[in-house]
């Protein structure tokens, strides 16, 4: 039988829901008590070659992955047929389909034992697809985020042990989101700082993007984060907020981090986070003050006048993609930077 036409049936509606029955209930008895092992690896070899696999096939690799984790002692070469149905199953996806409406895995305990197998196994693909498994959403299931919780010691050093495709980088960005800040504390200061700065996140690369502005404003909550985050997430912050994705009370106003950069005359970054602050938190949004604004404002425009073009670039464009106003307070606050300028110049 030819692999188009295994394609075609397989593609089905009825064969799709038989082949999800086969998985939960056939299959792993099959797996479990035939003597004939050395047909599932012949098997499965095939099934990579087929084209176009339907999602059926990710919910049954997935499902056997559980099943061969569980029954360690099924076949001696478990390791390489755990990255074979990895490969089955999330391989031929678009690494960029965080939500798919055909999929429904069903993350278990037994899960957990693919993270060291597919991490110690070095192959950059295998990793991308175990964190396109534990990081796809649908309407009918979550990721896995508590197994995605015991991979952040892999992540954070993924660099050093395993070739960066572009695909796994782009799970790696989403796994890191939805991991979250508070779960890479585990790892240290310096070792999540190396790892975001070799991940080098834009805007482009973030398909879940309030994600990614908790994970930055959580890091900006202690004084190592607004210490050590590189100018390129201060940059990406604002991006995010220009964002129409951005969610409105993701996080409250911290006036230290304006005083933290004012102190150590972080000049750069305070413009971003100014920028920042004026399109989440305008006066008497989250505690701030039209009076503290503009005096920080002013103060960040006498130190940088280059920030006064930026801003303004910045909040035009916050403007028309959320469609709102640009609060006359800065806008009277430009108007006492150019009229000083002028004066300067004269």
């Amino acid at each position: 039988m030819s692999f188009k036409l295994l394609t075609q049936l397989f593609t089905s509606n009825r064969l799709k829901r038989i082949l999800r029955e086969l998985t939960k209930s056939i299959v792993p008895a099959v797996v479990a008590t035939h003597d004939r092992h050395d047909l599932v690896p012949l098997v499965l070899r095939d099934l990579v070659r087929l084209e176009n696999r339907p999602p059926p096939f990710a919910e049954m690799a997935y499902e056997l992955c559980s099943s061969l984790c569980r029954d360690r002692q099924c076949f001696e070469d478990q390791e390489s047929l755990l990255l074979l149905l990895l490969e089955i199953g999330f391989r031929h996806l678009d690494p960029h389909d965080w939500w798919i409406d055909d999929f429904q895995l069903n993350h278990t305990e037994h899960h957990r034992g693919l993270v060291d197998v597919v991490f110690k196994s070095g192959d950059g693909e295998a990793i991308a697809d175990l964190l396109h498994a534990l990081t796809v959403e649908g309407p009918r299931h979550d990721p896995a985020r508590i197994i995605l919780g015991i991979c952040t010691e892999h992540l954070a050093d993924l660099h050093s042990r395993a070739p960066f495709s572009s695909r796994l980088r782009c799970l790696v960005i989403r796994s890191v989101g939805l991991i979250g800040y508070k779960g890479f504390e585990g790892v240290g200061v310096e070792r999540l700082f190396q790892m975001l700065n070799r991940l080098c996140v834009t805007s482009e690369d973030v398909d879940i993007a309030f994600k990614w502005t908790k994970f930055l404003l959580d890091i900006l909550e202690s004084p190592e984060g607004i210490q050590h985050l590189s100018q390129l997430y201060w940059e990406f912050l604002v991006e995010l907020a220009i964002s129409p994705w951005w969610e409105d009370n993701v996080a409250i106003y911290n006036p230290q981090i304006v005083v933290s950069l004012t102190e150590v005359q972080a000049w750069d970054k305070l413009e971003c986070w100014m920028g920042t602050v004026w399109m989440i938190w305008p006066p008497g949004v989250g505690g701030t003050t039209e009076e503290d604004l503009e005096r920080m404002t002013l103060l960040l425009f006498h130190q940088q006048p280059g920030a006064v073009q930026r801003l303004i670039h910045w909040m035009e464009r916050w403007s028309e993609r959320r469609h709102k106003e640009v609060p006359e307070s800065l806008k009277r606050i430009w108007a006492q930077a150019r009229e000083a300028a002028q004066k300067d110049l004269l």
